[in-house]
């Protein structure tokens, strides 16, 4: 479990995007992605908005993805499992880095063929909260002619980052402008923030 934690970890400080092909077992990805293909089977998901719960805005020509928020009180064990896993990488995080995280939010993210989301970031104007930005992918099989990467704007390079299942991508939530590109295919993940309340 800490090797994944410290290759997000490392990889971060060395280009400011923390990446870990692992973080995900190849078993719990294929159960929380069965848990949202279930949930958008249900029309349990919701379309994404792009402002927060002070500020909701909803313009599908910026983000076009539907979206399903997690939370503890659900009890899935899947979903428990998934928290477990973040709660010892931010134990993990705060004692190595001294990062002082005090909590997160995280929904899962479904892009339908055509759909994207325009250049962004995290952390709202009017809430700081967000520290770190985690993506978990659940896309087994996924194949270049798929799109939907992930290409993050860097000063001396941008970074373009296929979705392929198991694979955690982690970056400091106000620093790093980036875009979710055209998805062939149905795109899935675990989408979510590390927070400093």
């Amino acid at each position: 479990m800490e090797d994944s934690f410290e290759d997000l970890i490392a990889s971060y400080i060395e280009n400011n995007v923390g990446i870990a092909e692992d973080f995900l077992s190849p078993v719990l990805a294929n159960q929380l992605k069965q848990n949202l293909l279930d949930l958008n089977q249900n029309k349990m998901l919701l379309a994404a908005g792009i402002g927060n719960h002070e500020r909701p805005a909803y313009d599908d020509a910026i983000r076009s993805d539907s979206i399903y928020w997690l939370d503890k009180k659900h009890n899935n064990v899947f979903e428990n499992e998934f928290f477990a896993k973040i709660d010892a990488f931010i134990l993990y995080l705060n004692e190595s880095c001294y990062a002082g995280i005090t909590g997160y939010e995280f929904h899962y993210a479904l892009y339908e063929k055509g759909d994207f989301y325009l250049k962004h970031l995290d952390q709202f104007k009017n809430n700081p909260s967000r520290k770190y930005s985690m993506i978990c992918y659940l896309n087994g099989n996924w194949q270049e002619a798929d799109g939907g990467e992930l290409l993050i704007h860097q000063v001396n390079n941008n970074q373009k980052i296929a979705p392929t299942q198991g694979k955690t991508v982690f970056f400091k939530s106000d620093e790093l402008i980036h875009e979710v590109l055209v998805t062939q295919n149905t795109r899935m993940s675990i989408t979510g923030w590390l927070k400093s309340d």
